[in-house]
């Protein structure tokens, strides 16, 4: 069978379109149909529902996506081991997707240190915010998404992948610093938190919902739209912010930022991994997972 013809099927039913499918694919839209054209006469039945505003899969189509996937799953593995020169040499390309949080400085720096392991490898890491990173995993433009939360989608599955401690960043010479301080303390305190959406904002909502606080009683003075924007006005003394702490690693060694702990408070995530439900993993994405598992708390 045709991987070319099954693969311009999966993105229409991916794109809901057939422009935009032969977009992906780099090719012509009458290329696009000619393909899905030569599919139903194959199998003898119409794949796709063309009557509505959004070109849907049929029944028969449903079950042909499911499968066609796995093909061109194993299709892509077959090429990454294949295209190994040497025995036992990693080759190919890793295309990973990742959220602000984690590909601020955790994830960057393990890409290189296994980039430098195999150096036959080339590496693209995206970043975006969670949302995206799900759905380009989920429509495979990206093998792996790293993000800090699961938001539910039909079309990839989450895994745990490391531990990300969030705490309450200040300037050294901060009264709050290296301290445990209480509820009522942080409320008189200016705070810096990232936009709505953000993973660490969402952890601490939760968190303080728990003890009965709402985000909006605390002393909200800036709301900056990345982490590592929280991260340079805290630094700055404009107030303190939550902050992943994996994120803080070189200002704490260097000093220029110190830790608070609030009682009650014990904010902590599990960063996710991302797949695409039904995907075969290529060698380069099942090395470097083995890497990063071995190295990551």
């Amino acid at each position: 069978m045709d991987t070319r013809q099954l693969a311009a099927f999966c993105a229409v039913v991916e794109l809901h379109s057939f422009s935009h499918a032969a977009e992906r694919l780099g090719v012509t839209q009458p290329a696009v149909s000619m393909q899905i054209r030569a599919l139903e006469e194959r199998f003898g039945q119409r794949l796709l529902d063309r009557s509505g505003r959004r070109v849907e899969p049929t029944e028969a189509g449903q079950r042909l996506y499911r499968g066609a996937q796995r093909l061109i799953a194993l299709e892509e593995q077959l090429q990454s081991e294949v295209a190994s020169v040497e025995e036992g040499e990693l080759r190919g390309r890793l295309e990973i997707g990742s959220s602000t949080g984690p590909g601020d400085r955790a994830l960057p720096l393990l890409l290189c240190e296994f980039q430098r392991q195999s150096p036959a490898v080339s590496i693209s890491l995206s970043v975006f915010d969670t949302q995206t990173v799900v759905e380009r995993v989920a429509e495979r433009e990206l093998e792996l998404g790293v993000v800090g939360a699961a938001r539910k989608h039909r079309g990839v599955v989450f895994e745990p992948f490391f531990r990300d401690d969030v705490v309450l960043a200040c300037r050294p010479d901060h009264r709050f610093a290296d301290r445990t301080i209480s509820l009522e303390e942080l409320r008189r305190e200016p705070l810096i938190v990232m936009q709505e959406g953000g993973g660490v904002r969402q952890l601490l909502e939760d968190e303080l919902r728990k003890l009965g606080v709402r985000l909006r009683d605390l002393d909200i003075r800036l709301e900056l739209g990345l982490q590592e924007s929280v991260r340079s006005a805290v630094i700055a003394g404009y107030g303190i912010g939550f902050i992943s702490r994996s994120a803080l690693e070189s200002e704490l060694a260097a000093g220029q930022l110190a830790c608070a702990r609030v009682e009650g408070l014990d904010p902590a995530r599990e960063i996710m991994l991302v797949q695409a439900s039904g995907r075969s993993l290529t060698r380069v994405a099942e090395a470097f997972l083995v890497f990063a598992r071995e190295r990551l708390p």
